[in-house]
């Protein structure tokens, strides 16, 4: 019998752990290959610049950068904000960006602002993981979008009516998405937006890997296409670092207020330090050098995944070659089951991350994640040849259909 003082509120009971949170605790194993962190690869953190900046902010503006500061962000961080989204097609002005600590504190702020108990809220089939953890404890009910290959199906839009009536908001992840790695084309972000506006359901934009694009840049931004119903998400975490925490917001200027109130309430503020330090980087036009470093590096390793897969996996497995990003998203041979084929993987020194944990509803047990930036080429073909080994060694022992 418990003795503990402490009565949780409710919504404490719909939070649950990340799959990939936990995952990555077994992958600090020796020698264990893992494949299944969403992390940008550390060689690509320009820490030479960083460091500089850090000894400049610190040298001219040390009491400023050390201070409690302004809760909607450092002014030239947030003008620089505005003024790089034009290349997306998003017309905004520095007063509807709000600088987040990561965009996952987005997330965050936009569940808490609009999602209430009972109230629906469409994700694509599947979704990012991390934003179902962030709307979970605001208790809405999640709708499912029919999905295929190039993201959110239009007609989908067109049944929230009937199946969710009410629907507070649609997270899409156009760019090379989390977990499939797959793009919206021009084409399906217009019809997708068409119908989304036709069906009242504003959009919530989630953009971080928009620059890791590897042969062609991908279409202009949904929210270019309905300014007034889209809530765009972008980062700094895949293409300088996630450990500033850095991310930001651009809403309608009539969302603004109560963002920037419940930022308010979560932190205060973003850190001043971290905000000065990266727009110090950034400020003369550095990622437009530094990103294409990332762009060659990835790519090559993407290349070299695709080439293990098509050689090391069993016939029967599905998957795409992604034009950007971070990630392949596998579909195993019926009878399989990533999750309970997992401790088998690790034993065996490799480890991803099964893709049931990334569905709204109806997991597909058969799926599951690899990412191909943080390992070298040669690492990548001698973990998906180690993955190959075990899914060979599943199929052979006869396991039993999947649902």
């Amino acid at each position: 019998m418990s003795t503990t003082p402490w009565n949780l509120a409710q919504r404490a009971a719909r939070m649950n752990p990340s799959i990939i949170r936990e995952i990555l605790k077994v992958t600090e194993k020796p020698g264990i290959l893992s494949m299944a962190g969403g992390l940008p690869s550390a060689d690509t953190f320009p820490v030479e610049a960083l460091k500089s900046a850090c000894d400049r902010v610190l040298s001219l503006n040390a009491k400023e950068s050390l201070q409690y500061a302004a809760s909607e962000g450092f002014a030239p961080l947030r003008e620089w904000v505005a003024a790089r989204m034009a290349h997306l097609g998003i017309d905004c002005s520095p007063d509807q960006v709000l600088i987040t600590s990561g965009s996952q504190q987005g997330l965050d702020l936009v569940g808490k602002i609009l999602c209430d108990a009972g109230a629906p809220v469409a994700v694509e089939t599947p979704t990012y993981l991390g934003a179902l953890q962030a709307f979970t404890p605001y208790e809405p009910i999640f709708t499912s979008l029919a999905s295929d290959h190039e993201g959110p199906l239009p007609e989908a839009f067109g049944r929230l009516a009937h199946d969710a009536p009410g629907t507070r908001f649609a997270y899409l992840l156009p760019n090379y998405q989390n977990p499939t790695g797959r793009v919206m084309s021009l084409e399906r972000r217009q019809a997708v937006m068409a119908a989304a506006k036709a069906a009242n359901v504003p959009v919530v934009e989630d953009n971080p890997y928009g620059d890791l694009w590897f042969d062609e840049e991908p279409p202009a931004a949904l929210t270019s296409m309905w300014p007034e119903g889209s809530i765009y998400l972008g980062s700094f975490s895949k293409v300088l670092t996630p450990g500033f925490r850095l991310g930001y917001i651009i809403a309608p200027k009539a969302l603004y207020p109560k963002l920037l109130q419940a930022k308010q309430a979560a932190d205060l503020h973003t850190p001043g330090f971290n905000q000065r330090v990266v727009y110090d980087v950034i400020k003369d036009g550095f990622l437009d050098q530094h990103i294409p470093s990332i762009r060659t590096r990835y790519k090559a390793n993407r290349d070299a995944m695709a080439e293990a897969l098509k050689k090391y996996l069993p016939a029967g497995c599905e998957w795409q070659k992604p034009k950007g990003g971070m990630f392949f998203w596998i579909r195993l041979p019926e009878g399989l089951d990533a999750m309970a084929l997992l401790p088998k993987a690790v034993d065996a020194n490799i480890a991803y991350v099964p893709g049931a944990a990334f569905y709204a509803a109806n997991p597909d047990l058969r799926a599951l994640r690899l990412s191909f930036v943080t390992l070298t080429p040669e690492l990548i073909t001698e973990g998906v040849a180690i993955l190959g080994r075990v899914l060979g060694e599943a199929l052979e022992s006869g396991a039993q259909p999947t649902p």
